[in-house]
């Protein structure tokens, strides 16, 4: 019988490669983000041709940013944003998926790969593609309403944050719902039957014994969408040639990414990076534990 001991070896060996990956990647970029995030950079000269400091900041930087008002507003705009945009998403995502994975769906691996495939576009280019519709002389939508009488302004500070959720929707309720059909397809086949054999219909069926089964599916894709709220970036980013409401704070990471590439306060930029991390895990927290508090209190009924 071989040591334990060896065991253990060949597992951190199997490991290590991943674990190489994963702290280049993944801790030692945080790390450093945290690390310059209490720093700021002193140019000496008038164009820095004398070199570049850095020095210690402290707090400064979280001061700095926690103090502007856009910033912050932004963060109020991105949480606006997800309480409707999410809760739609998951509610699309669910519905699809109930309807792909009934007895009755008619070709569901084609509409599976159908609704999928917006995924596959970047949100880069799905923004592109959806500004052909936002923008007037180009929309054929805005067109039609205005030979109706009907003004559409898809760009306006009113309406901008909204066109902006239904690209985000339409590119990730496919990628939600295979999400949950995933958890559809681990269901036994036996619990379908029992309801059948109950006199369970249709919809009987779908309420009272595959909405409880896919609970933690929807509860994951829900934490991701909240994460994926708070990382908005592209899409606004594209949209700000198109939409005089878009500035450079619309979003913490468009704030963040402003200030590291246009004005150069890399060490600001991470501090707003930490506090949008830092606001993303307290959400999604407390999300999850609403969750379980809500799972175990009907497990004791």
């Amino acid at each position: 019988m071989r040591p334990r001991s060896s065991h253990t070896g060949a597992a951190w060996t199997l490991l290590a490669p991943f674990l190489a990956v994963f702290v280049f990647t993944f801790v030692l970029p945080i790390g450093a983000a945290i690390g310059q995030s209490f720093t700021t950079t002193t140019r000496e000269g008038l164009f820095g041709e004398d070199g570049v400091r850095s020095t210690f900041a402290g707090w400064d930087n979280y001061a700095q940013a926690l103090t502007n008002d856009g910033f912050v507003a932004s963060f109020a705009r991105v949480l606006l944003f997800g309480i409707v945009q999410v809760p739609t998403m998951i509610f699309l995502c669910t519905v699809l998926a109930l309807l792909l994975e009934s007895a009755s769906a008619q070709w569901p691996q084609f509409f599976r790969a159908a609704y999928f495939l917006p995924y596959g576009v970047p949100g880069v280019i799905a923004t592109i593609l959806w500004s052909f519709l936002y923008v007037p002389g180009l929309s054929p939508l805005i067109d039609a309403a205005g030979l109706l009488g009907i003004p559409l302004d898809f760009l306006s500070s009113g309406s901008v944050l909204w066109s902006i959720a239904n690209i985000v929707t339409w590119t990730y309720t496919g990628y939600n719902m295979l999400i949950v059909i995933a958890q559809l397809k681990a269901v036994p086949g036996e619990i379908y039957e029992a309801a059948r054999v109950d006199g369970a219909g249709a919809l009987r069926v779908a309420w009272s014994v595959q909405l409880p089964l896919i609970r933690p599916a929807v509860n994951l894709a829900t934490v991701f969408s909240i994460i994926g709220t708070l990382q908005l970036f592209a899409e606004p980013l594209v949209l700000t040639a198109s939409s005089p409401a878009i500035d450079t704070e619309y979003t913490p990471n468009l704030s963040a990414y402003t200030n590291a590439f246009a004005y150069n306060e890399y060490g600001l930029a991470s501090a707003q990076a930490v506090l949008i991390a830092l606001v993303a895990f307290a959400l999604s927290s407390a999300f999850m534990l609403v969750t379980r508090r809500r799972s175990e209190r009907k497990a004791r009924k």
